[in-house]
This record gives C-alpha cells, sequence and structure tokens, in this order.
C-alpha cells in the first residue's frame, strides 16, 4: 500500500483519499458501512465539508472512537468571522470530534489572509490556537487565488481540481506545491464523471509524490475499483497510456468540469449537468440522460436569457450560454436519433 504526506503538515496517509461528498446521496446506514470498508482496507483520509449536507454526520456516526487512527478535513464557506464559528462548531458536533486534522476555506473568490478585513484567516488562527484545528488550508477552482495562496505561505495544503486532462497551468500549481512544501489534494481526479477509465486516473496519479486524489465514491463497486490498485498498481503504460492520450485529443480545451459555481440560474437551467450533456452522452451513455425529466431539464435551455450571470461567475472563463446552445442542439440531435 503506497502512502504520501502533504508537505510540511507532516500528515502520512494512503495515497487513496476518499472524498464524502457522494455519500449524502445515501443512506445513513449505506455510509456507513461503506466508510467503514474503506477504513478497513487501509483508506485513513476523508475530506468533506459543511455544504455536503449530511456528509459530516455520516462520517461522525462511521468514526466515533475511531478518531486518532484516521485523518479528516472539512471546509467552511463563511465569508466573516462568526459564520466561520458557527460552521466550526456544527463540524465539530456533526463528526463527533473535538479537532480536525485540516480545515480549508472551501473555494473563496479571494485569497484570505491577515488584515483583509473579514477576519476569516484570524479566526483560522485562533481556531489552531485552541487545538480545534491542526493545519489551514484552501480549496480553489481559479487559478489566479490559487497561486495568490501559494505565494501567500499561509497555507499547508491546497485542493484544486486535477486529472490527466489537466492543462499545463494546473500541472505548474503541482509543482509550485512541491517547491513550497504544500501539500496537493486533488479533486475532480475523474474530471466530474468525464474520466471512466478509474485504473487510468490511478496510474496518472501515481507519477506525483505530493498529490493526494480523493475519489469520490458512494457505491461498493466503485470503493472496490481503488481498492484493487492498492494491491495491483496500475502502469501508465501499454493499453493506459493510449486511454489517456485519446481522452486528451477528445477533452482538452474549453468544456464545463461541472463544478457548479455558475448556479443558480435565474431561469431554472442545470447548468452544470445541461452545459456538459453532449461529453457525458458520447462518454457514458445512460438511460437516464434522456428520460422525459432530463428532457425537460434540457428544453429550458430555450429561455436563457443571455444575462451573462453565469459566464461572469464561471472559475474557467468559459462562454457558458454558448456551451448551452450547443450542448441543446447537439441533444436534440441525439434525441432525433441522428448519432447515438
Amino acid at each position: 500500500m503506497r502512502t504520501m504526506t502533504l508537505g510540511k503538515t507532516g500528515i502520512t496517509v494512503n495515497k487513496n483519499g476518499f472524498g464524502a461528498l457522494p455519500i449524502q446521496r445515501i443512506s445513513n446506514e449505506a455510509a456507513v458501512q461503506l466508510l467503514r470498508r474503506a477504513f478497513a482496507e487501509g483508506i485513513n483520509f476523508y475530506d468533506t465539508a459543511r455544504a455536503y449536507t449530511d456528509s459530516e454526520v455520516k462520517l461522525g456516526l462511521a468514526f466515533e472512537g475511531m478518531r486518532d487512527q484516521i485523518y479528516i478535513a472539512s471546509k467552511t464557506a463563511a465569508d466573516c468571522a462568526e459564520a466561520f464559528w458557527k460552521d466550526l462548531d456544527t463540524t465539530l458536533t456533526n463528526l463527533k470530534t473535538d479537532y480536525l486534522d485540516l480545515y480549508q476555506f472551501h473555494n473563496p473568490a479571494v485569497c484570505p489572509k491577515p488584515g483583509d478585513g473579514s477576519g476569516l484567516y484570524e479566526a483560522m488562527l485562533e481556531a489552531k490556537e485552541q487545538g480545534k484545528i491542526r493545519h489551514i488550508g484552501i480549496t480553489n477552482h481559479r487559478l489566479a487565488v490559487a497561486h495568490e495562496a501559494i505565494a501567500s505561505g499561509l497555507y499547508e495544503t491546497l485542493q484544486f481540481p486535477f486529472s490527466y486532462i489537466s492543462s499545463e497551468q494546473e500541472l505548474e500549481l503541482v509543482r509550485k506545491c512541491e517547491e513550497n512544501g504544500m501539500g496537493f489534494i486533488a479533486m475532480k481526479a475523474l474530471a466530474g464523471g468525464l474520466i471512466t477509465n478509474s485504473a487510468a486516473a490511478y496510474a496518472f496519479m501515481l507519477q506525483f509524490e505530493n498529490v493526494l486524489p480523493i475519489w469520490g465514491v458512494q457505491r461498493e463497486k466503485e470503493l472496490d475499483e481503488f481498492l484493487s490498485y492498492q494491491k495491483e498498481e496500475p502502469e501508465l503504460s501499454g493499453e493506459i497510456a493510449e486511454v489517456i492520450e485519446q481522452d486528451k485529443k477528445e477533452l482538452l480545451g474549453d468544456f464545463c468540469r461541472g463544478c457548479g459555481y455558475c448556479m443558480p440560474c435565474p431561469v431554472g437551467i442545470e447548468i452544470n449537468n445541461c452545459a456538459r450533456m453532449s461529453l457525458m452522452i458520447r462518454r457514458a451513455p445512460s438511460a437516464a440522460q434522456l428520460t422525459p425529466e432530463m428532457q425537460e431539464k434540457m428544453k429550458l435551455i430555450e429561455k436563457c436569457l443571455h444575462c451573462g450571470k453565469c459566464k461572469a461567475k464561471c472559475p474557467y472563463g468559459l462562454d457558458t450560454p454558448a456551451l448551452l446552445e450547443k450542448n441543446y442542439q447537439d441533444y436534440k440531435e441525439i434525441l432525433a436519433g441522428k448519432e447515438y
């Protein structure tokens, strides 16, 4: 079983991290069973967030009485000190613990710093002094904020989208984190579902000693895949290398990552699904993508106001209205039977 250390934190964990966002979608019983199975097989880093509805509660149920055997990271999207303390108190209660190994600012639009007027970083430092958190991190989808966080020297970890279809810009973040002794936590290592070969994704991550991928898991079969790679590591050669090269040709460029930070839409368009429908329906065909309910969701694109709000909020600078229209036209062709 391969391990890695998150920069200067000294946190040494299984190279397989558990992303606990998806366990929102399953029952308490199923989540507890899944989490305990992951732990029994050596996974000891679990990433959650205050924004992930009951994810923290499920982790608390699964690991009560086992706190010293695992590492838990959570996040706050608070925009002021008062909200920070409220989030932290709720998180600790949910997790049935009195401390977090890592507490992260959750995708802030600007990098929190001492003296910026928000009081956020000062609150983070006070929480650390009180022993409620042990290490300070930040997550983001914006390259500028990520670079600022690295340069500031204020953070011990950076969590950022990273996969084998990432660009040179994301690779630069990984290198900078390593140079500055920061741990790099890779979210969306399967590119939000666009990467369908988990062995290829795992093999890619093995190249980077300072990167901890957190795999979003909600089903036993998904967990089984990642556990199997601990016993027999996939190699970045042959068929797997070919898969990666083909995916890069198909996916590199302007595509919706499904992060959802463009939401909500004034007319109710489910942008984070509708703006990537073309790729999803071709790469992972599913009857669920053609149901009457999904057709109605796609039809809402006709009501787009072209107000530009989603475009302005996209951390990747995408022309979201244009992507929606392109995906809608493609979807209509698929429904008409022209291609699928």
